[in-house]
């Protein structure tokens, strides 16, 4: 059974979303202010955080920020009343590992749950069957089992999906994903109009590996297409 916190401070939202992940098979447990969910999160048994973003006490991107600072890298969902895109940008540049917009169908929202979930699973069983793979590009090293990186002997602190997409594209230097392939096959979804979710989280990998952000030497960008992992390092 998978173990999910929520961190809701509407009853009515938070009676409906447990309802439907426990009809997923989820213990759930739920804090109605950012300062009882954070204490909570930061115990990290949890394998997914569903967080609002707007939050008595302390708000979401205060949690999230504070839980990616204390190195706790359990899956993150934002819920957002707000809908102008700087707020979903922030959100992810925070560490969210993504994010729905209120008012949100709760089918789109089980469905991403869903994703996470099955990605979490399907993960854990192909680090399983690799607990020796270690990838080693320069002096930048992934060890698949571990789901440990680390650059010039540093370890790096990477979010679940940040190291995901890093998986993805080092295991296949060279090829190009779209915007579009790495949302389905990272977040297990292809919903037009969710790109931006690709875009921050290149970013923020991009910020954590990359000797220099402005001149990439792992992830290059294929301009009008997407992304591939650099096959001549």
């Amino acid at each position: 059974m998978s173990k999910v916190l929520l961190i809701e401070d509407d009853a009515h939202i938070g009676e409906l979303v447990s309802i439907h992940l426990r009809d997923l098979n989820c213990e759930v447990d739920i804090a109605t202010d950012g300062r009882q969910g954070y204490e909570k999160a930061a115990s990290g048994e949890y394998c997914l955080i569903v967080l609002d973003l707007m939050l008595p006490g302390m708000d979401g991107l205060e949690v999230c920020r504070q839980l990616r600072a204390d190195k706790v890298n359990t899956h993150i969902l934002m819920l957002t009343a707000k809908s102008e895109e700087i707020d979903k940008v922030l959100g992810l540049e925070t560490g969210a590992d993504d994010y729905l917009t209120k008012p949100f169908s709760i089918r789109e929202f089980i469905a991403r749950v869903k994703a996470i979930l099955r990605r979490i699973n399907s993960l854990s069983s192909e680090t399983s069957g690799n607990e020796t793979e270690t990838l080693s590009i320069n002096s930048l090293h992934i060890d698949l089992g571990k789901r440990k990186v680390t650059l010039d002997n540093n370890k790096l602190e990477l979010t679940p999906k940040e190291f995901e997409l890093l998986v993805l594209m080092a295991q296949k230097p060279g090829k190009v994903f779209s915007r579009n392939d790495l949302l389905d096959q990272v977040w297990g979804y292809n919903f037009n109009g969710y790109e931006h979710t690709v875009n921050s989280h290149i970013n923020r990998l991009r910020a954590k590996i990359e000797p220099d952000i402005n001149h990439p030497k792992y992830i290059l960008t294929s301009w009008g297409v997407g992304y591939k992992f650099n096959d001549e390092l």
